[in-house]
């Protein structure tokens, strides 16, 4: 790879200049550098929200840039390219690392002993880079007594260490037992109240939080979102009959939307709109509600068939009844359910959202 890097700057040849050179490496790093700052200003709220699934995906890039590096010394007239593109992967890879680093060392600090965990993480990076170094060398010895008949075995022993390294990264992701909450933890949480009457621990929790590597979700019945209506969705004239009823007094409404995305046939949700002001309690009750008419909804298939514009009188007595239902059971246990969450170790102080569920609405008093 090194031959390849100094063939590709113009090293070797008469009409090569250092300057030359120097600018490519310079525009290589200069924009894995930027690259790494525009990523970190583009999801900074995901490293709160998705922790999980970006630290992963992430690894994912960093383990393919160390396999376009390998491929430089067969394709040397393309190094600056390639190397560019792996230096990119690489500097999203650290961005990434860094600030979800803190929030994993957390998890393990029992004790608050943060500074205790972060030094005992250093020394085990420190051991097992010198232990792949070492391992490299063996291996990079072998091939070179044996180059002939192994001149290719890199690109056959690197896809096997990639492997073990991805696996051992979700592996340890899946051990990472996050103390705080997002809407995916919570609704975890609210579907295990409601089911069982109690609440699971981080560990619990941890087990059924899925490391979605695409981040698409799967397909749910009526699934739950958090933040404003979307004017481009379709509201039920008779879910209108609750926006249209919101009080001074309401920190946030349920409501229920007909999303249509690439496919025609809509697929009805369940929104939770939050309001300025409010506080972390009124995002949990206001999701208890929500995961309460869910239930109800999921049991009974009397409203599964009401049309898109139907708005009887029975579709707005069923759907004000089921809304009212919700609301009385979330404000009879939300008091209960807050101090067995404390209990288990949970931050309820605040509810990490991400951009799109951290919109909020104004009540405007006419």
């Amino acid at each position: 790879m090194i031959i390849a890097m100094f063939t590709a700057i113009g090293v070797g040849y008469s009409s090569s200049l250092p300057s030359a050179a120097a600018l490519n490496w310079v525009l290589k790093d200069g924009l894995g550098r930027l690259s790494r700052c525009i990523y970190t200003a583009s999801l900074a709220s995901a490293f709160d929200t998705n922790l999980k699934r970006v630290r992963f995906v992430t690894s994912v890039l960093f383990v393919g840039s160390i396999g376009l590096e390998l491929l430089t010394p067969a394709f040397p007239r393309f190094f600056l390219l390639l190397a560019t593109i792996a230096n990119i992967a690489k500097q999203i890879s650290l961005a990434c690392y860094l600030a979800t680093r803190s929030a994993v060392h957390q998890s393990f600090a029992k004790a608050d002993n943060l500074g205790e965990i972060s030094a005992k993480a250093q020394i085990q990076t420190v051991c097992f880079d010198i232990l792949g170094l070492m391992l490299a060398a063996l291996v990079n010895m072998w091939i070179g007594n044996h180059q002939r008949p192994h001149a290719g075995l890199h690109f056959i022993v690197y896809p096997f260490f990639a492997s073990m390294d991805l696996f051992g990264i979700y592996q340890g992701l899946k051990h990472v037992h996050l103390q705080t909450l997002t809407k995916d933890r919570l609704e975890i949480i609210l579907n295990t109240w409601i089911e069982c009457g109690s609440v699971p621990s981080p560990a619990e929790v941890s087990e059924k939080e899925v490391i979605n590597f695409l981040g698409v979700k799967g397909k749910s019945l009526w699934p739950i979102r958090i933040g404003c209506i979307n004017p481009k969705d379709q509201i039920p004239k008779w879910s209108m009959k609750t926006i249209q009823s919101i009080t001074d007094e309401d920190y946030y409404f349920v409501c229920m939307e007909i999303f249509k995305g690439l496919k025609r046939t809509g697929q009805h949700r369940i929104v939770l709109s939050i309001r300025e002001g409010a506080e972390a309690v009124h995002i949990i009750m206001g999701l208890l509600q929500a995961c309460y008419i869910r239930r109800t909804l999921v049991n009974r298939s009397k409203l599964d068939s009401i049309g898109e514009n139907n708005a009887s009188n029975s579709a707005l007595e069923d759907w004000s009844a089921i809304v009212e239902d919700g609301k009385r059971s979330a404000e009879r246990d939300v008091t209960n359910l807050i101090e067995q969450m404390v209990g288990m170790g949970w931050v309820v102080k605040n509810i990490l959202l991400s951009k799109q569920e951290q919109a909020r609405y104004s009540f405007v008093c006419d």
